[in-house]
């Protein structure tokens, strides 16, 4: 859907492909049209496929970007690109080395999304421990028969990245009188040393955590850090759960371990390929999966409308000096 610019010009575009941006803060489109912008959204009700994207960023001089992926070839057709906000933190989607080339500024709405995505982490540990989904299935089939499950209460949370999510992750397992393990190469004594966390190296975590949380940005160091070896030190009582990036894990070998009940089960927001193609997630009893959707609160899309728009703004003025 295409809609023109409050003062009738059509110089200046932008291109929006989140698609739950300003469904709860109209404000964000209104900060762009009052600077004249003609503003290009994805109406599709889903990722807005690679060709779309490329015809429709091509005389764009910004761009506010979900999770479709910004590469070099897209990039290459958007020679009046100048700005990118990321509605979002993660920009392993973003072809960053060619922004820096063509001097397109980069910007995203860090802290935005931190208590959302934090509360829905956690609320996929509780899930996984405590079966819910099973036990709501099982009941809606009249069947009303005990589930065991696991206590949540007194348990290792290992946290594999201690940024601003893994942090309200931390900060809610206080509640719940967890021992908290934490990695993260850069390390915040002071936190740390405020909520009790223990510094540790992943393999260590590994073994002890009875949940393993990850909220590390998806980077080549980084990429598949949960694989075949770090499954295979994990309890066989213990739990993965992912609201990063799919990236983080190597799919086979957790789909292996789930399937064989290496590990007692997974809550995934994220996944390499969303939805994912690969049929056996959808075999498997002891997952939780998501859509991507721990950001998806009113409050938090609200704030990231806002932000991004703002961010946006900012650098197409700057730019413009």
């Amino acid at each position: 859907m295409l809609v023109q610019a409050s003062n009738g010009e059509m110089n200046k575009k932008i291109l929006i492909t989140p698609r739950s941006f300003g469904k709860q803060c109209n404000e964000a489109f209104e900060l762009l049209k009052k600077q004249g912008y003609e503003i290009v959204r994805n109406d599709t009700g889903k990722m807005m496929p690679q060709d779309d994207l490329k015809k429709n960023i091509s005389d764009c001089e910004g761009v506010i970007i979900g999770v479709e992926e910004l590469n070099e070839e897209i990039l290459k057709t958007a020679p009046n690109l100048r700005a990118i906000a990321k509605y979002g933190v993660g920009t392993d989607n973003i072809d960053i080395d060619f922004c820096k080339k063509k001097g397109i500024t980069l910007s995203k709405t860090v802290g935005a999304n931190a208590d959302a995505v934090a509360d829905y982490a956690f609320a996929l540990i509780l899930a996984c421990a405590r079966k819910v989904p099973q036990i709501h299935h099982q009941c809606m089939q009249r069947n009303w028969s005990k589930v065991t499950s696991a206590d949540v209460c007194g348990k290792t949370l290992g946290i594999l990245g201690m940024g601003s999510i893994g942090k309200g992750v931390i900060k809610r397992a206080q509640g719940f009188s967890m021992r908290v393990m934490a990695y993260d190469p850069y390390w915040d004594e002071e936190f740390a040393r405020q909520y009790h966390v223990e510094k540790a190296q992943m393999k260590d975590i590994c073994m002890k955590a009875d949940f393993i949380s990850l909220h590390l940005p998806l980077m080549p160091e980084t990429e598949k850090c949960i694989g075949q070896s770090e499954l295979e030190l994990m309890k066989t009582t213990s739990y993965l759960i992912n609201t990063a990036r799919g990236g983080l894990v190597d799919e086979n070998a957790l789909i292996d371990a789930l399937a064989k009940k290496k590990i007692a089960g997974a809550g995934l927001d994220v996944f390499n390929e969303e939805p994912p193609a690969d049929e056996r997630w959808f075999k498997l009893d002891n997952v939780i999966m998501g859509s991507h959707c721990a950001a998806s609160t009113i409050e938090t899309t609200k704030r990231m409308s806002l932000a991004a728009a703002q961010n946006l703004l900012h650098d197409l003025e700057d730019n413009s000096l």
